[in-house]
C-alpha cells in the first residue's frame, strides 16, 4: 500500500531523487503533435537570450537528471516552473549565466543569458547526460532492475563546475538538511549577484571565490554555519582555481585533489564528483542514512554500516553511485525508529 504514495523526502532521498517538473501545457502538446515546436519564450517580459536545440537519442527526464543540483525547494540558484522548464543560475569560468531548459516532443530547448550563456549552452548535452553510459549498468537485484525499468529517463548529470557543488556540500556536513539549505539560501541571496536574464530578481548566482573569502565571521554565524564548516569553505576558495581544474581529471584523481584541503573528506568529495563529473562509481560513504537504506533494500538489514553497504554494492563496481540512486528512487526505506536529528540554529545564540 505504501508504494502507492510519494515517499517522504529525507536528506538522502532528496539528494538521490527527482524534482517534479510539470509537463507542457495542452496547447503546446497539440502543436508538437502537428510538428510545430515553438521557439523558447522570454519570461516576465524579458529579452530573449542565446538559444540552442538538441535532440537526445534517449528518453530524458529533466527532474531526474537535474534534481541532484537543487539544494532545497527555495534554492536561489534553481527553479522548476509550471511551464515545464528548469532554470539554473551558475558561475561559469567566463562569468555569471542563467540557463533555462525545457523538453518538448523529444527536443531539448536551451536558452541562456549573461556572460556565461555560451558556456552553459555548450555544456548543455553533458549536463543532461550525454557523457553518461547507463548501458554499462547491469542490475543484480530485482528491485534495482524494476526501478531502472520504471525510470528510463535517468542519466547522471555532468556540470563541469566544482565549486558550485563543493561549497553547498561542505555546508551539509554534520547538520540537518533544513539547516544546510537555509545557510546556502541566506548566503547566496546576500552575497551572490542577481542572475542575468528574465528572472525577476528571484534567482541569484553564487558568490565568486573572493566574495566568499570576505564574508564576515558574524554573517556565517547568522546563517547557522559553525566555524569548522566556514573555515573549510575559506580554505577551499583560497585555492579555487586548483579546485575547478579538477574537472579535467578523472573522478578518482579529482577526489584526491579535493581531499587535500583540510575539512574535505570522502563524503564531500563523492557528493561533488557525482555532479561535476557524472561519476557513476562515486558512492557516498559516511552518510547518516544511506547505508541503512541500501542495506534494508538489498538485504533487509536496516542497521547496515558503510562496510556492509559497500559489500552489497560490490556487484555494481564501476556503477555503485547509479545503483545507490536507483535504490533511493525505489522508495524502499526502513520505517523510522528514532527521533529526527535535532535541528539547531547557532545564529540564535
Amino acid at each position: 500500500m505504501a508504494g502507492r504514495f510519494e515517499q517522504r523526502p529525507t536528506r538522502t532521498t532528496v539528494r538521490g531523487g527527482r524534482v517534479v517538473v510539470p509537463g507542457p501545457a495542452e496547447g503546446e502538446r497539440e502543436g508538437e503533435a502537428q510538428g510545430q515546436v515553438s521557439a523558447p519564450r522570454a519570461a516576465d517580459g524579458g529579452v530573449g537570450g542565446r538559444t540552442r536545440s538538441w535532440a537526445p537519442p534517449w528518453p530524458l527526464d529533466l527532474g531526474l537528471v537535474l534534481g541532484p543540483l537543487r539544494r532545497g525547494p527555495a534554492d536561489p540558484t534553481f527553479r522548476a516552473t509550471p511551464d515545464g522548464s528548469v532554470w539554473r543560475a551558475s558561475l561559469t569560468p567566463v562569468g555569471p549565466g542563467t540557463l533555462r531548459v525545457s523538453s518538448r516532443g523529444g527536443v531539448v530547448h536551451g536558452e541562456a543569458w549573461g556572460p556565461g550563456a555560451e558556456w552553459l549552452l555548450d555544456q548543455l548535452p553533458r549536463m543532461l547526460g550525454e557523457s553518461d553510459d547507463p548501458g554499462a549498468f547491469e542490475p543484480r537485484h530485482r528491485l534495482v532492475a524494476l526501478v531502472r525499468h520504471r525510470r528510463p529517463g535517468l542519466r547522471l548529470t555532468r556540470t563541469g563546475l566544482v565549486l558550485e557543488s563543493l561549497i553547498p556540500s561542505i555546508l551539509e556536513q554534520k547538520v540537518t538538511t533544513d539547516e544546510a539549505y537555509r545557510a546556502w539560501r541566506l548566503l547566496v541571496r546576500k552575497y551572490g549577484v542577481p542572475a542575468p536574464g528574465p528572472v525577476g530578481g528571484r534567482m541569484f548566482v553564487m558568490p565568486a571565490p573572493r566574495v566568499w573569502s570576505l564574508i564576515p565571521s558574524w554573517e556565517w554565524h547568522r546563517a547557522g554555519v559553525d566555524n569548522k564548516r566556514a573555515s573549510t569553505i575559506l580554505r577551499v576558495v583560497r585555492v579555487a582555481r586548483r579546485m575547478e581544474e579538477a574537472v579535467a581529471l578523472d573522478p578518482v584523481a579529482a577526489r584526491e585533489r579535493l581531499e587535500v584541503v583540510s575539512g574535505v573528506g570522502p563524503w564531500t568529495s563523492a557528493e561533488v564528483v557525482q555532479r561535476s563529473h557524472g561519476a557513476a562509481d562515486a558512492v557516498t560513504v559516511g552518510d547518516l542514512h544511506l547505508p541503512g537504506i541500501v542495506g534494508y533494500a538489498l538485504a533487509g538489514d536496516r542497521d547496515a554500516d558503510d562496510s556492509v553497504m559497500l559489500s552489497l554494492l560490490e556487484p555494481y563496481a564501476g556503477q555503485r553511485h547509479r545503483a545507490a540512486r536507483l535504490i533511493l528512487l525505489s522508495g524502499r526505506t526502513p520505517a523510522r525508529r528514532h527521533p529526527k536529528m535535532p535541528r539547531g540554529d547557532i545564529g540564535l545564540l
